[in-house]
C-alpha cells in the first residue's frame, strides 16, 4: 500500500448552500439537529473523497456543536475540507453558517470535525495523501490533529468497552 502524493487543504474544499424550509424545522421554527447533522456528514464525505479520490466511509463524527439556531427562511451554508491525514484516514473540518438573506447577517451556527476512512472497490483500507495546510487557520486546525486523534482513539474504546457490557440484547430485559 503506497501513499499518494500530498495535498493542499484547499484541494478539498467544498461549500453548500441550501434555504431552510418548513419541512426541515422544528415547532420553534428552527431546523432539526438531526437534519444538519445529516448536512454535515453529507458535505464532509465529499471533501474527504476529494482528499483520497477514493472511496470513503464515515469514521466517527466528534461532537457537533450548535452554537446559534439556524431558522426557516435563513440559508444554510457549510463548508468543509480536510485538515489532517493519518495513514488511512481523513480528518475533515466542517462550519455550519445561517444568513439572513433580506439583512445579510451571517452567523457560525455549529462547528464539528469528522473522520473517514478511505476504501478501495474490495472495501480494503487505501493510504491517503497526506494534508499540506497553507492559511493560518489552516495550520492552527492541523497542529491540533494529533490530540484529537488520540481523543478520538480513547473514546472509541470508551465505545467498545459500553458495546460489550451492554451486549446486542434490549435494554429494558436488564435485570435491576
Amino acid at each position: 500500500m503506497s501513499r499518494k502524493a500530498a495535498k493542499f487543504c484547499r484541494e478539498s474544499r467544498t461549500i453548500r448552500t441550501s434555504l431552510v424550509l418548513p419541512p426541515d424545522t422544528n415547532n420553534y421554527g428552527t431546523m432539526f439537529g438531526g437534519r444538519v447533522m445529516f448536512h454535515i456528514d453529507d458535505i464532509a464525505a465529499i471533501a474527504a473523497t476529494r482528499h483520497a479520490r477514493t472511496s470513503v466511509v464515515t469514521a466517527s463524527t466528534d461532537s457537533v456543536d450548535f452554537l446559534h439556531p439556524i431558522r426557516n427562511g435563513q440559508t444554510v451554508c457549510l463548508e468543509a475540507f480536510a485538515t489532517w491525514a493519518h495513514r488511512t484516514s481523513v480528518e475533515v473540518f466542517v462550519k455550519v453558517v445561517a444568513e439572513d438573506m433580506l439583512s445579510g447577517e451571517r452567523t457560525v451556527c455549529a462547528t464539528s470535525f469528522l473522520t473517514f476512512v478511505a476504501l478501495d472497490v474490495n472495501g480494503e483500507k487505501q493510504m491517503v495523501p497526506e494534508v499540506i495546510p497553507e492559511t493560518e487557520l489552516e495550520k492552527f486546525l492541523f497542529a491540533g490533529a494529533p490530540a484529537r486523534a488520540r481523543e478520538r482513539l480513547a473514546k472509541r474504546e470508551q465505545s467498545k468497552s459500553l458495546a460489550e457490557r451492554f451486549g446486542a440484547d434490549s435494554m429494558w430485559h436488564l435485570n435491576p
